[in-house]
């Protein structure tokens, strides 16, 4: 059913023309962009390694502190954003296209079956600490994370390695993962028990770059007896240890410090001292880039947009390839209802949502899977905003009035949900008019917020995103509803099976079509509602001559440039 526009809905407001205009003006003075800027490309040591050493210091301001340090075990943006300048996969992605391009591996070959794949390693390489980079090495990060015991999975329930590969190895007979093997120092063949078409685009997350072996030994990676705000983390999810531009120096719940690697095989890059800092509200993030104190920061919000362009504040804009959406838990007796999870659907307003507090060109989200990506089907749309069938839907379920506990996260902006607490206002505003008991759950995002919600538990309604960490629709689709999890407690067996049947489809036609009908089946039974594409920024000082925008978060500061 097409969205229904409320007279509040019909013409943008003053503010929207006036931050529009805003925008308008800063698109004509400074860097923004409708689009990510050229990136440089992917670095090559013969090409493109810098002859300079790096000597800038270079402060940038996050919204909330890492989970862990340990890639493998979180899918958390502020995690990865700093152990993608520590670490290093196989394959990255590539600046321009965000398709797998050449890192520790160099080249790479498979078989006819796309289950058999053979990489060339990167020669004369080694880990911060000292340690070879070889195939050995890569052997055992694939055997640590196909060994990851369910008491590591239950602490760590969002890990990439199970959502790509299924299962581990207590499960073996269940996994697509079935061996890694060493064929020479620099060659190693990773074997899968069924084709994947997206396994190299897989292989560009964060959650599988290689770590040193001896390091993890040493931190005793798989076990949990460190204790952060946000949970239990290993002593090695504490001090990380790879291959990439800058090596860990040290950690804080407010502050983590990094410094170039000199040992680097690619591009180092102007930055020596690279400083991640915890500023959790946009405006402590306004004021601290205008006093001197950063010298950027990510998840721009529409309440401080006038704020930097009246201060002459550069501005750059990634391409939309994350998705906000309102999940259900089904364990919530009334979430069982298909009608009452319809009825959520049709309760919101997502252009009101979207106008008040997403920027500009943030678009409506019909489904899980990005308007750029192979399988979104534009016909495929969830129930559209009207608020007379919700209350109808509710009717027909027999809906007494059963208290549903909202969960939302707070003093942190996401990409894909710059200000969490007046979202959850507005969306649970819409959802309290046409007749549902909606309880608040404020949980702070630094106490595990996130664990809280992907694990199972009484949470019935929550507010999350996935970003794109890979150009592939399984990314979407199979992380949220490739098998039952605690986040939507979601069972649907065809779902499922459809889901496995389209992984192993070569890109062409027939695989679009799995895919498009993967959506159409998930928008007919609503296991979470879809909210907005957003659009993101990061903002810069007048210093940086350019920051590499990613759609992917592959934002790695050997790349930024800084005016001289």
């Amino acid at each position: 059913m097409p969205q229904h526009a409320d007279p509040e809905s019909a013409a943008p407001t003053c503010g929207a023309l006036a931050r529009r205009n805003l925008l308008q003006a800063a698109a004509a003075a400074l860097v923004l962009s409708g689009c990510t800027p050229e990136p440089q490309p992917a670095p090559t040591p013969s090409a493109t390694a810098s002859s300079g050493k790096p000597t800038a210091a270079f402060t940038f301001a996050t919204a909330a502190a890492p989970s862990t340090l340990d890639p493998a075990a979180t899918s958390d943006l502020e995690s990865w954003r700093v152990t993608r300048q520590v670490l290093e996969g196989l394959v990255e992605a590539d600046p321009t296209t965000s398709e797998p391009a050449p890192a520790l591996a160099v080249s790479w070959k498979a078989d006819d079956e796309r289950r058999v794949f053979t990489f060339t390693l990167r020669k004369g390489v080694a880990f911060h600490d000292g340690t070879p980079f070889n195939a050995a090495a890569v052997k055992a990060n694939f055997d640590r994370w196909f060994a990851f015991t369910p008491a590591f999975r239950s602490a760590n329930p969002t890990t990439a390695f199970t959502s790509v590969f299924r299962a581990h190895a207590d499960q073996d007979e269940l996994s697509l993962f079935k061996s890694c093997t060493v064929l020479a120092e620099d060659e190693v063949r990773i074997e899968l028990t069924q084709p994947f078409t997206a396994f190299l685009k897989a292989l560009t997350m964060p959650a599988f770059a290689i770590s040193s072996p001896r390091a993890l030994a040493r931190g005793r990676a798989d076990v949990l007896d460190q204790r952060l705000r946000s949970g239990r983390v290993s002593r090695y999810g504490l001090h990380p240890v790879g291959t990439g531009p800058f090596s860990f120096v040290s950690r804080s719940e407010e502050k983590v410090e990094l410094t170039a690697n000199p040992r680097y095989w690619g591009e180092r890059g102007q930055i020596a001292k690279l400083s991640f800092v915890v500023y959790d509200t946009a405006r402590s993030r306004l004021q601290a880039l205008a006093d001197g104190r950063i010298d950027g920061f990510d998840s721009v919000t529409v309440d401080i947009i006038d704020g930097l362009v009246r201060r002459g504040l550069p501005i750059a804009r990634r391409d939309p390839f994350s998705v906000f959406y309102l999940g259900m838990n089904q364990a919530a007796a009334p979430l069982q209802n298909e009608r009452i999870r319809r009825a959520i659907a049709a309760a919101i307003n997502k252009d009101a949502i979207i106008r008040r507090f997403y920027l500009d060109d943030t678009s409506s989200a019909g489904q899980f899977v990005p308007p750029r990506l192979s399988g979104f089907n534009s016909s495929a749309d969830f129930p559209g905003f009207d608020p007379e069938r919700s209350k109808r839907l509710l009717a027909e379920a027999g809906y007494k009035g059963e208290e549903l506990p909202f969960c939302y996260p707070l003093n942190v902006s996401r990409s894909y949900l710059p200000t969490p607490e007046k979202v959850y206002a507005e969306i649970s505003a819409q959802l309290t008019r046409v007749g549902l008991n909606i309880k608040p759950v404020p949980i702070e995002w630094s106490d595990g917020y996130l664990q809280r919600v992907t694990s199972p538990g009484d949470h019935a309604l929550h507010l999350l995103g996935i970003n794109g960490s890979a150009p592939d629709p399984d990314n979407f689709l199979t992380t949220m509803f490739g098998a039952k999890n605690g986040e939507f407690g979601y069972f649907d067996a065809q779902v499922f099976s459809k889901i496995d049947r389209a992984r192993q489809l070569p890109d062409g036609p027939e695989r679009q079509e799995a895919y498009l009908d993967i959506n159409r089946q998930l928008a007919t039974t609503v296991p979470a509602v879809p909210i907005a594409y957003p659009i993101s920024a990061v903002a810069t000082s007048a210093r940086v001559a350019s920051y590499p925008t990613s759609p992917v978060l592959h934002e790695t500061f050997n790349r930024v440039r800084l005016n001289t």
